[in-house]
C-alpha cells in the first residue's frame, strides 16, 4: 500500500508540480538581460545594443519564450507537458530509461511542422521540454529512492 501510494504522490507532485515549475523557468528566461551564470557570479549583465524590432512578416517573438506568439505556435503544450511529465516519472519508476529517449523523440517529431514554421517558438520548446524532463526525472528518481 505504502509503495502505490509513493508511486500516486510522485506522479502527481511531477504532473501537477512540473507546470509551476516550468512556467517559472520561462518566465525567468523571457526577461531582458536576464543571465543566470553571469548573475550568480554577481557580475552584471549587460544586454548590449537593442536589436531592431523584427519585421511584420517575421516569426521571431520579441517577447522571448513565453510571448504570445510562442504560446500561440505551441498550442496544446500544458497537455503535452502534463502527459510528458508523467510518462518520463512512470519510466524513471519502471527503470525504463528508454521510455524517455521515445518520449522526447515522439514530442519532438510531433512538434517539428511548429518549429519548421515559427523558429520564434523553438526557443520554448526547448526550454520547457528540458525543464519539464529535469522535474519529471527528478521526481521519479526520489520516489524509486524512496522506495
Amino acid at each position: 500500500m505504502l509503495v502505490v501510494l509513493a508511486v500516486l504522490g510522485a506522479l502527481v507532485v511531477s504532473v501537477g508540480g512540473g507546470w509551476w515549475f516550468v512556467s517559472g523557468v520561462l518566465r525567468l528566461a523571457s526577461r531582458p538581460g536576464a543571465d543566470p551564470v553571469a548573475g550568480a557570479r554577481g557580475a552584471t549583465v549587460d544586454p548590449g545594443p537593442v536589436p531592431p524590432p523584427p519585421a511584420p512578416s517575421s516569426s521571431l517573438d520579441p517577447a522571448g519564450p513565453d510571448g504570445p506568439a510562442a504560446r500561440a505556435a505551441l498550442r496544446g503544450g500544458t497537455w503535452i507537458g502534463f502527459l510528458e511529465r508523467a510518462a518520463v516519472t512512470a519510466c524513471v519508476l519502471l527503470g525504463q530509461p528508454a521510455g524517455v529517449a521515445i518520449v522526447v523523440a515522439v514530442k519532438g517529431l510531433g512538434r517539428y511542422p511548429e518549429l519548421k514554421e515559427n523558429p520564434g517558438a523553438s526557443e520554448r520548446f526547448v526550454i520547457g521540454t528540458l525543464a519539464s524532463l529535469i522535474w519529471a526525472a527528478g521526481w521519479g528518481l526520489l520516489a524509486s529512492l524512496a522506495l
